[in-house]
This record gives C-alpha cells, structure tokens and sequence, in this order.
C-alpha cells in the first residue's frame, strides 16, 4: 500500500472517530501537515482580536456568532510530511461522540434569482456610494460512499497553488478548501498581506488581458489594505504587482505587500480583525457592503470567506482566506462561490463566474467519484467473467 493511501485511510479513520484536527498544506508544497487536538484544547475567542498572545491553527468565519464561533486548536500533535503523519498511532487517539445531529439549512438559489441579486447589486452601486459588493451562492453536490480522505489527496495532488486543508471541528463541522489568497504570513522578520480580486478562466498559455472591471476591482482592494496601514501607523512598506496569479481552474489579479513585523509585534490579532473582511470578500466601503450583503444573500456564509491557518505556531503565521471551500455534511457537499460586482459587471458573466470558481473542487469530487464507478464497473466484470469460467 503507498504512503499516499495510507494517509487516505488515515485521514477517513480521524472523521469516523470524529477527531479535532486540521491538516493542510502551502501553496507550492508537496508535504501536508497536520495538528491534532484534543477537545479540551480548544478554544473560542469572542473577537477576531483576542487571538493576540495565542497559537495554534485558526479556523474563523465571516462573522463571529453563537452558530459560527471562531475556533483555536491549540497545539497538540503536530507532524509535517506523509511519512511522518502516517506515523501517529490511531490507537492512541480517542473517538469523539458526534455531537447532536441537526439539519442546518442550506438555501440554494436558481440561477434567475442569482442573476436578479446580481442586477440590484449593479443598480444599487449606481444609485449610492457603495462601489463594490461580493455576492455569493451555494451549489450543492451529493455525496456518495466516496472517501474524503482521498477527495482531499486528489485536490492536494491537482492544486499544487494554493492552500489545501481539511478540517474537521466541533461546533464549525468538516470543511475542505483549496484557497490562493494569503491574509497575513510572516517570513523571518517580515509581514506579507495580498490585495488579491478578479477572475478568469486559466489559459493554457498563461497569456492573459485584464478588462477594467476586474483592474477596478482588485484596486478597491489595495486601496483598503493601505487605509489599514495608516491605521496602524505601517511604512515603508514594499510591493509586487499588480500581476496574475493562476490557482486551480482560475487566474487572479494580486498585489503583494509586505512590511517589518515590528510593526506588529504585540498587535497582531488587532490588524487581523481590522484587515477581515476585506473588499476581496466584502466589499468597498465595508461598512456598506457589509449591510447590504445581510440584506441580498439568503444564506448563512458560515465560514465561507472566513480565514484560516497556522497562527504562531512554530513561530509561523500563515493566514488564509477560505475561498473555494466546501462544507461536508453526511449526504452532500456543499459549496460555496461568489463574485465581485461593480457597476460594470454583467450578470450572466458573473454567474459562470461563480460556476468556474467551483471547478476546482467540482473537479476533485467527480475525479474520485468516477474512480469509484469505474472500480466497482471492473469488480463486477471480473465476478461475471469468473462465475462464467465456472
């Protein structure tokens, strides 16, 4: 059996004992780590902002509230590399009883309503100082007996650029992602955050033309992240881009900025709650997208546009947006995409937007699922063959 199966096995066996535990990996990486928590250990700050002093892997929502807290596990057993991770001795690790089973609900929209959300959105913009808003949808997908553990190898092994987790955490359920845009990572001495908006299809030749809807948009997102240095009091700081950035079945549009860490060194958890959510998930003005995405979206965002990662542990910071993330409940996978509207937008575009951006964990599913088929397809063959040599 290879390591990479064993892992699969692995992973499948923590959510069948229901576990706390988060693996992932960075963007670029070919080795996962994980963290393994035990109950007692985790913990639930109130505010984005009482993650100052703290460690471990955070996993945090769009909003923080009673039904979606902000969850910290705190370091437990740590391993890095598949090797190294297949090593842990399941034996030792303790089942967790399922917590209550409730059927949280889930409003999956038809495409006209969508594309009608889309139009308000477009002539709200017009008609006020809101300048940009995100909107999302959910898109469902049935689960079948397929393992998770092998969906997140097959999307581990096919989105080599970006961060690839899975978790799976009491009071926040199991979720698996595959997102490129950084939050805050530190480097040594440096801090890293990403204005990172606009979306096309990958191309195979990696030669691409930005029409001004998207240059707008991801602008709205740098000019943000320079209100919050002035804030913080932040400079110099240096930067890279604008320039593409290609992840899973999408490209991108970012800007790297990046600046001393003393700048921060006590105030960390303060400039992550005043960087979340930024326009690339909100919208410009905040304030304003904010009120009127409560209004327009019939869901619940949950962790969707969220962020998540290791937070000080080893010494490291690696915060990530949870973009292209799904939500994994007994029967289905449900996905979560949205797309940022200007008043140049147009709304059918923004749809296939919304699908193009779910390929990438769409593809991973059905990637497993036709394994599946095709493994029991030549398992029947075989018995038929067989009972016919008889």
């Amino acid at each position: 059996m290879t390591k990479k199966r064993t892992l699969t096995q692995f992973l499948d066996k923590l959510i069948e004992k229901n576990c706390a535990f988060a693996i992932w990996s960075e963007p670029g990486s070919d080795e996962p780590e994980i963290l393994l928590t035990d109950k007692k250990d985790l913990i639930y700050p109130k505010e984005f902002c009482k993650l100052n002093g703290q460690e471990g892997f955070v996993f945090a929502p769009y909003e923080v509230n009673s039904t979606t807290p902000l969850v910290l596990l705190k370091p437990g057993i740590y391993r890095k590399g598949i090797e190294e991770i297949i090593k842990i001795d399941l034996d030792e690790i303790q089942k967790n009883q399922a917590a209550a089973s409730k059927e949280d609900e889930h409003f999956i929209i038809e495409k006209e309503v969508y594309l009608k959300d889309i139009e308000t959105t477009i002539e709200t913009i017009k008609t006020s100082k809101l300048s940009k808003a995100i909107i999302s949808r959910l898109i469902p997908s049935t689960r079948g007996e397929e393992s998770i553990g092998e969906v997140y190898m097959q999307l581990f092994e096919q989105t080599t650029n970006a961060f690839i987790y899975l978790v799976n955490l009491p009071k926040a359920g199991c979720w698996m992602g595959a997102t490129p845009e950084v939050l805050l990572k530190s480097d040594e001495k440096t801090l890293e955050t990403v204005s990172l908006a606009g979306t096309q299809t990958r191309r195979s030749d990696s030669d691409y033309s930005w029409h001004t809807k998207d240059i707008e948009e991801q602008a709205f997102v740098s000019r943000y992240l320079l209100d919050v240095f002035y804030q913080f009091n932040i400079h110099p700081y240096t930067t890279r881009g604008p320039e593409t950035l290609e992840s899973g079945k999408v490209a991108h549009l970012f800007t790297s900025f990046r600046f001393s860490a003393k700048k921060l060194s006590r105030r960390l958890g303060d400039f992550v709650a005043e960087l979340h959510p930024t326009p690339a998930v909100c919208g410009y003005p905040k304030s304003k997208a904010s009120k009127f995405i409560t209004k327009i979206e019939k869901h619940n965002r949950r962790y969707y546009t969220g962020y998540l990662g290791p937070w000080q542990l080893n010494n490291s910071i690696r915060l990530f947006v949870n973009l292209r993330c799904m939500e994994i409940t007994p029967e289905q996978y449900i996905l979560y995409s949205g797309g940022g509207i200007t008043a140049r937008s147009v709304p059918e575009e923004e749809w296939e937007e919304t699908n193009n951006k779910a390929r990438t964990l769409l593809s991973a599913i059905e990637a497993v699922q036709n394994n599946d088929i095709n493994q029991k397809t030549h398992s029947t063959a075989s018995q038929l063959t067989s009972e016919q040599r008889n």
